[in-house]
Order: structure tokens, then C-alpha cells, then sequence
């Protein structure tokens, strides 16, 4: 189906409810449990002690405002990255400390092995990564949910087809805006979801300064495909640029390990 940040909040508010819970509850049933009942009877017994009986319920609070049938009620991003940072514990502790890692400074590029992709994305090379794109072509859509029935066959999936021709022909052609804004018309319909699309719009916006939305459309399509790393490498690329290069390199880092897995290496 189609990826929103609706409904990526969504997702993660049933992610949070399983979690919390140690059960799975289906979103249907789940704000009528969260309404009825205790929250801290709804707390797997296995977290008792990581938190208090408040910040519980402010968890199931959180869960439940994520699973709100109105989109709209939903909170966004930032303020769901607030509302979680305002739980955190121990926020003075360095990662390392608190993933049992030796100190020894941040991990450097030159420690893991970067593919061309990777490397075109640690330098921001954004010429380097449009030919990469434009070579893969849509190869790696392969596997990914893509809903075609009868749709296919009505004007609206012609216009989706056509929306997307035409954004490849600019995106070839390097005429960035221009492609920005016909695979916006193939996203916005909604009746094909495509990793490509999103990575490809994510280049179109890092060649126009737009960083921000380059790292959203980079994340949604890892969101579509948890194990694509070029998806991770778009991540970083976008991160280097709004000047976050720990987690550059710790997207270029997981999307090496991503890599490498894949390969059977």
C-alpha cells in the first residue's frame, strides 16, 4: 500500500504496543484495551523495573496516539522523537557505553570496506551516484510490493505510468526539478509503491540543496525495503549534508553490514 508519514507513525505505534506488551494485539482491538484497562496491567511483567509505573503509561499513552483511527490525530515525527527523548534515561552515556562497546573513538571509513555506491556517498559525489542510479534502473523493485489488479487498466495507473516515463526521462536528462515533480505525481497516486522512485526523487532533491527531503525520501524507501542498501548509503549521503556525520557514517556502516550479508560474504 501506500507509505505516509501516517502511516509509518502507525506502524511504529504497533511496533511500541508489541513491544510494551510482549504480546501481539491487533491495532483493532488495541485502543478499546488501552480505553478499558490498566495500564500497568498491560506492561509485560519482563519490563517490570526498567520503568516506572508513569512512564508507562505514558508509553501506552504514545501507542495509543499513534494507532488514532484519524490520521490527523496522530502526532508527527518531531514531536514523536520529543515525547520518546523526554523517557530517555542515561543520556549523558556515550553509545559505546551503553552497547558495551571499547572506547577507542568513533568508528572511521577507511575501517570498513565501501562500495562504489558507498564511496560516492561518503564524498556526497552526487554526480558518481546518479550514474549508479541510472545504471541499476529498477532492478531492485524486484521482490517489493508492488499491487497491480485492474488498475492497471483504468486511466488513473496510465497516468501513473506515464508520471513515472517522464521523470525518468528528466532524471536522465538531469533535469532535476523536473523530476521532482513528476515522480511526486507518481508517489501522491499511491497504486504502485517503488524504492526506486523515492531514491530517485532523493537524488533529485540533494542536487537541488534540499537535504531534508532528500533524507525523508531515503528513509521511506528503506521503510519499503528494510534490507536495500542503497537506501542506507541515500541516508548518509543526505545526513553528510545536514552536517550529521556520526550518523552518515553510521548509515554508510549499516548499509556496508547490509551489503556484505547479502553477498553471503
Amino acid at each position: 500500500g501506500r507509505i505516509t508519514p501516517e502511516s509509518v507513525i502507525y506502524s511504529f505505534g504497533t511496533l511500541l504496543l508489541d513491544v510494551l506488551s510482549g504480546k501481539h494485539i491487533p491495532p483493532s482491538h488495541a485502543l478499546d484495551l488501552i480505553r478499558d484497562r490498566n495500564f500497568s496491567m498491560l506492561i509485560d511483567s519482563c519490563l517490570e523495573g526498567q520503568f516506572s509505573n508513569e512512564e508507562g503509561t505514558d508509553l501506552m499513552r504514545l501507542a495509543s496516539r499513534c494507532l488514532h483511527y484519524e490520521p490527523r490525530e496522530r502526532p508527527n515525527v518531531r514531536s514523536l522523537v520529543l515525547a520518546l527523548a523526554s523517557l530517555q534515561k542515561d543520556v549523558e552515556s556515550q553509545s559505546y557505553d551503553l552497547m558495551d562497546k571499547p572506547r577507542g573513538g568513533a568508528f572511521t571509513l577507511q575501517s570498513i570496506h565501501l562500495s562504489p555506491l558507498a564511496e560516492a556517498c561518503s564524498r556526497k559525489d552526487l554526480t558518481a551516484i546518479h550514474e549508479h542510479l541510472e545504471t541499476a534502473g529498477y532492478k531492485d523493485d524486484e521482490g517489493t510490493a508492488n499491487e497491480l489488479s485492474f488498475q492497471m487498466w483504468t486511466n488513473q495507473m496510465q497516468a501513473t505510468i506515464d508520471s513515472k516515463k517522464k521523470g525518468d526521462t528528466a532524471f536522465r536528462q538531469k533535469d532535476f526539478s523536473m523530476a521532482i515533480d513528476c515522480y511526486s505525481q507518481f508517489i501522491d497516486v499511491g497504486t504502485m509503491v517503488s524504492p526506486t522512485i523515492y531514491a530517485r526523487r532523493c537524488l533529485s532533491y540533494l542536487m537541488n540543496d534540499m537535504p531534508q527531503q532528500a533524507l525523508d525520501d531515503a528513509v521511506q524507501a528503506l521503510a519499503i525495503f528494510p534490507t536495500w542498501p542503497t537506501a542506507f548509503y541515500l541516508q548518509a549521503a543526505a545526513l553528510f549534508s545536514l552536517g550529521k556525520e556520526n550518523e552518515a557514517r553510521e548509515a554508510l556502516k549499516d548499509g556496508s553490514a547490509v551489503e556484505t550479508r547479502s553477498k553471503g560474504h
